[in-house]
């Protein structure tokens, strides 16, 4: 029978749009997974049979669509935060989704071109490529591991793999599941289907037999006590000198009733200031932390050595020790690319501190009490291998963040939700604290155990385990999900090749 998509030009392109904004709607803060599978699967009818150039206008709609409902929160930064004028804000805006989504346009050209023709490829081919094109993203110009597929399982059957797998497992997983879902519809044969129908049922009842599986065990006797305070500053404050005492103040106040605890958070740049000139303040707070066996952890700037240095970092006072210079930077937040001819054209350009320098490598943990702490600076927690290679080294993960900069929008929430999946996958228990919100203690399997709300000065008090182990995931990263479909790719054209020689 013939399935070709033979709809009105114009329907299939708003299809390719509304396909892309169904992935959106699987993650938080909606969290309707099966769009995304849906969606996936739509994209794979739209993609079935049209040629290479139609497909790069389908696959740049689909992550216009994708990106453009998923991502929009940087208006907030540039117009709100930025100063930017509503209709440059939007400009700028909507330039940062249609340069992601060409990605999209690339990747379904690839398919097309390259990857349908190949035995398997509309079955295997898809899901291979998909995470192929979901880790490219991940590390290309800085990287943007954003939207994955994977994120929307936390609490799914398939989340069992996550600790093996990793996201990119189980983005593969649901890829997989779409073409599964997409074939068995063109097909429409009894044993076809059936095929399609086991497929999806081992992937799926194997995350069930995976999900309770222990990977890792408690470190300690009893569970740390955490507290994490919340400030909730309004960012158009944050840098403004004359509120410079009044943070100093807040942090101190609210602080006094935890000091005992066994961790004491504050949040990221929780010190307007640099540390050297924050040591009349931070000094007395390290001698009473250490005098209360209480390890405080906070965010601070740090001047590095040599001639406009500087670093966002994180450091412990008091029972503990270490500083952590953040590593992976945000584009034009922290630092800005290009940065001899976009200085100064608008404010957004000039954001306070966006001037800093990645740290070294080679950091080690944090020392918190007896313990060894994996930490985090905001957008560092969404790099899944990152994370990972600090597991290895630690008990406990923590981030800071300051999501203020997003104001009311979803991607804070997102950025949470990210968070979840970096505790699932390495089976650690993770601190999150933020400026605003969500603060919140993360359990090893991904499982919100507290959390504040957002725009509320708080302090959120509970436990953490420290655990002892390795997850599979945390052993090996990403690498055996990447290298397995990039083997898988490579036997395909293998098979088509050798097919070709032999009818030639």
């Amino acid at each position: 029978m013939n399935t070709s998509p033979s709809l009105h030009p114009m329907l299939l392109l708003l299809l390719a749009l509304l396909a892309g904004a169904m992935i959106t709607l699987s993650l938080a803060p909606f969290e309707l997974w099966p769009a995304g599978i849906l969606g996936c699967a739509l994209y794979a009818y739209l993609l079935c049979t049209c040629s290479p150039r139609a497909a790069l206008w389908r696959g740049w709609l689909f992550g216009l669509g994708l990106f453009g409902s998923g991502v929009s929160w940087v208006y907030v930064s540039i117009h709100v935060y930025g100063h930017a004028g509503a209709p440059l804000a939007a400009a700028l805006t909507a330039l940062f989704c249609a340069a992601l989504a060409l990605l999209h346009a690339l990747f379904a050209w690839c398919y097309v071109r390259f990857v349908r023709p190949l035995p398997g490829g509309m079955l295997m081919g898809f899901p291979v490529l998909w995470v192929l094109f979901e880790w490219l993203r991940s590390w290309l110009l800085t990287g943007f591991p954003w939207l994955f597929l994977g994120y929307a399982h936390i609490d799914t059957w398939i989340a069992g793999w996550a600790p093996v797998l990793g996201v990119y497992g189980l983005s593969f997983i649901c890829a997989l599941t779409a073409s599964c879902l997409f074939l068995a519809w063109r097909s429409r044969q009894r044993v076809a289907c059936f095929t399609y129908a086991v497929i999806v049922i081992i992937l799926w009842a194997g995350g069930g037999v995976l999900k309770p599986v222990q990977w890792v065990a408690n470190a300690s006797d009893r569970p740390l006590s955490v507290a994490l305070y919340q400030p909730n500053i309004p960012q158009e404050h944050k840098w403004d000198p004359a509120w410079y005492q009044t943070i100093l103040d807040r942090l101190r106040d609210a602080s006094n009733d935890h000091f005992g605890s066994d961790i004491l958070v504050w949040p990221e740049a929780a010190i307007p200031g640099y540390y050297e000139q924050a040591r009349r303040f931070l000094d007395p707070i390290a001698l009473r932390a250490l005098a209360e066996e209480t390890a405080v952890i906070t965010g601070i700037p740090f001047r590095g050595q040599g001639e406009g240095i500087y670093h966002n970092s994180i450091m412990v006072l008091g029972q503990g020790e270490g500083v952590y210079h953040k590593r992976r930077l945000v584009p034009f937040g922290e630092y800005v690319p290009l940065e001899r001819w976009l200085r100064g054209l608008i404010e957004f350009f000039d954001l306070p501190m966006s001037t800093f320098s990645p740290g070294p490598a080679d950091q080690g943990p944090l020392q918190a009490g007896a313990f060894r702490v994996a930490p985090f600076i905001c957008y560092e927690i969404v790099y899944p291998d990152q994370v990972a290679r600090g597991a290895r080294e630690s008990e406990l993960l923590i981030t800071i963040s300051n999501d203020s900069w997003f104001g009311k929008s979803i991607g804070p929430l997102q950025h949470l939700q990210i968070a979840q999946m970096r505790a699932l996958e390495t089976g650690r228990y993770l601190i999150r604290g933020t400026n605003n919100g969500v603060s919140a203690i993360i359990d090893h399997r991904g499982q919100i155990v507290n959390r504040t709300e957002q725009f509320v000065e708080t302090t959120l008090v509970g436990e953490a385990e420290v655990m002892l182990g390795l997850t599979p995931f945390s052993s090996f990263g990403s690498t055996p999900i990447i290298a397995g479909c990039a083997t898988g790719l490579l036997l395909m054209i293998l098979m088509y090749l050798g097919f070709w020689r032999e009818t030639d």
